[in-house]
This record gives C-alpha cells, sequence and structure tokens, in this order.
C-alpha cells in the first residue's frame, strides 16, 4: 500500500505546481521575496515603510456553489477570477491597496491541467488587481469530495493610510451615491439561481441561447465578478474622498448597503437610474421571485456604491470610466434612521 492507492497522488501535485508556475508568475511585484515552492510566502514592506500610519486589511471568501457551474461546463479558467474580486473588492471598499493573495483548492482528484487553468484564473484576477499571488495549496481529498470536484477559496492583504480608510465617519446628508455597474450575478446567490434553473443545469441547458441575454446561459452565469481595485484607486487619484463604500455581496441592498453608514444617516437609492441587466429579470420572472427578495440577495446590476461629496460626483464619474467601469448616480444620503429605501 502507498499514498496514491490511497487516492492521493504526490506526482499530480508536483505536475500542477510545475504548470501553474508561469500563471504566478505573471502576478509578482518589486516587493515579493523568492518563488514558488516555498513553505511560505515572503513579501517586504519597503513599500509601505515611508506610510504614516498604515493600516493592514484582509479579506477571505470563496466562490461558493457557482463552482458547480464550471463543473457543469467543464470551464474552470474563470472561477479564479470571482474568487479574487471577492476577497480584494472588500479591501478596496475600505480604501485600500491589495498587495498579495494566497489560494485554497481543495479537490476529489487532482487533475494537474484542470487545477493549472484554475489558478489561471487566480492569477488573472491578481494581475487586475495589481496583487501578488505569493502562494496557495492544493489539497486532494479522496472519499471526502467526488473526483471531478472541487472547492476554491482564498484570502488578501492589503494596506490603506489610516487617515485614507473608508469607514464612513465623514458621511453627512446630501452626500451622492455613485453605483459602478456589476458584470452579472457576480459569486453570490447561485444556490437560488440553481433552484431557478434547475432544469437548465445540465451541458445542454447552459449552452442554449436566449436573445434576451444575448449569450448562452452559461456564459452568462459564468461571467466573472467585476474587480473594482483599478476605479476605486483611480476615484482617489482624482483627488476624491470617499466617504462611504459598500461592495454589494450577498445580501444584495438590504444587507450590504447598511453597512456603510454611520447612525442617523440613511440611504436612498432610485431602482430606476440604471437598468437591471436581463439575467435579473430573467431570474425573477422565471423564478416567480419578489422584487424585495431580488433586491436582498443579488447586487441586481451594481456592484460597488460609493458615497462622495455632490461637488466631487462629476471627478469621481470621470474616474470610474477612465478605469473601465460603468458608473451611475443611483441616489443620496438623508438623515434618518440607518438603513437604506428603494424607491
Amino acid at each position: 500500500m502507498d499514498y496514491k492507492k490511497a487516492g492521493v497522488d504526490i506526482e499530480a501535485g508536483y505536475r500542477s505546481v510545475e504548470l501553474m508556475k508561469e500563471y504566478v508568475a505573471g502576478t509578482q511585484r518589486p516587493e515579493v521575496l523568492g518563488g514558488i515552492g516555498g513553505f511560505s510566502g515572503a513579501f517586504s514592506l519597503d513599500a509601505i515603510k515611508n506610510m504614516e500610519h498604515p493600516v493592514l486589511l484582509s479579506g477571505t471568501d470563496g466562490v461558493g456553489t457557482k463552482i458547480k457551474l464550471a463543473f457543469l461546463m467543464d470551464k474552470h479558467d474563470t472561477v479564479g477570477i470571482d474568487c479574487v474580486a471577492m476577497c480584494v473588492n472588500d479591501v478596496a471598499c475600505a480604501g485600500g491597496e491589495p498587495l498579495f493573495f494566497l489560494d485554497y483548492i481543495a479537490c476529489g482528484k487532482n487533475i494537474p491541467e484542470k487545477i493549472a487553468q484554475i489558478v489561471k484564473g487566480v492569477a488573472e484576477g491578481c494581475k487586475q488587481s495589481k496583487a501578488a499571488l505569493v502562494g496557495g495549496e492544493t489539497a486532494e481529498h479522496p472519499g471526502l469530495m467526488p473526483e471531478d470536484e472541487y472547492d476554491l477559496a482564498g484570502f488578501t492583504v492589503g494596506v490603506v493610510e489610516q487617515k485614507d480608510l473608508i469607514d464612513g465617519r465623514d458621511l453627512k446628508a446630501g452626500d451622492v451615491l455613485v453605483g459602478l455597474a456589476s458584470t452579472g450575478i457576480h459569486s453570490n446567490g447561485f444556490s437560488l439561481v440553481r433552484k431557478v434553473f434547475e432544469k437548465e443545469m445540465t451541458a445542454e441547458g447552459l449552452n442554449t441561447y436566449y436573445d434576451e441575454l444575448g449569450a448562452t446561459l452559461g456564459e452568462t452565469l459564468l461571467t466573472p465578478t467585476r474587480i473594482y481595485v483599478k476605479a476605486l484607486k483611480g476615484i482617489k487619484a482624482a483627488g476624491v474622498r470617499v466617504r462611504a463604500c459598500s461592495h454589494i455581496t450577498g445580501g444584495g441592498f438590504y444587507e450590504n448597503v447598511p453597512r456603510m453608514l454611520k447612525d442617523g444617516t440613511r440611504a436612498v437609492i432610485r431602482k430606476d437610474s440604471y437598468e437591471v441587466p436581463a439575467i435579473f429579470r430573467l431570474l425573477a420572472k422565471k423564478g416567480d421571485i419578489a422584487e424585495q427578495m431580488m433586491y436582498n440577495t443579488y447586487n441586481m446590476g451594481i456592484g460597488m456604491i460609493l458615497a462622495v461629496d455632490k461637488a466631487d460626483v462629476e471627478k469621481t464619474m470621470e474616474a470610474a470610466k477612465s478605469a473601465g467601469d460603468t458608473p451611475y448616480v443611483i441616489g443620496y444620503i438623508e438623515e434618518g434612521e440607518k438603513g437604506v429605501t428603494l424607491c
């Protein structure tokens, strides 16, 4: 008896590392010390030693059940972007710059080519957010997970000057809410998505083209989560002080918007200020999902919400557009009980 007969292929692990090296190399920053294969990732703090009061920020998340679509479509090169996005967007939401990222892949069987495709997506997300991929782990779990399945999670560490921390402390009535468009459902609420499209959860069903989507169902659902690091960095560089920020993830508007507010302030969001993407309209109609539940579960087309002084709205919009994002003025802040009004 040996480890391979028990279900763990050490040689496959070595092969996976070799295949992913080229993708990892494309994410490196000058602060990274050493290369892939060490027991830990080393990152020099020289880049932040001149900061007055540096604050470290961290974020961790996974892809959730969206990953089931990757299994069904046998497409594994985008879920890594989702994994990175869910982590770095939280750091950017607090005003931070992501510094480095690590991933964790648990699989039933290590298929090197598949693992390399997953890491390719992780590396792409790191490149989009300028975070170095400094390490990770691929764990083979025979008997615990089916051979053709895996799970993916990760975490990131970033930094921000304490004075630039976005925490809502300066928020006031009259501030304007700017929403940055999402790329679709992102990585939340897929248990409900899969229930609604239960009959379509096959390779054939996911490859069905929908006129209203302008793509197949699978292509639409598997579209990677938008990474907003570049937009937030550009807005800051434009001289805008973002007073509060919310990453619209699980819990939609009703759970996430209040997290950006301080006591005595309330967000008012106009639902007609932008066009809700077709996938949400299709999902609501097919699943007979109430509008309140849709806004309590999904981003509904807005992945990040920023509160800025009304004098900074134009600069915010221009900076977001320059970063490749689509911004909308979606509402404002008023005095009142902490919460959100959708009207």
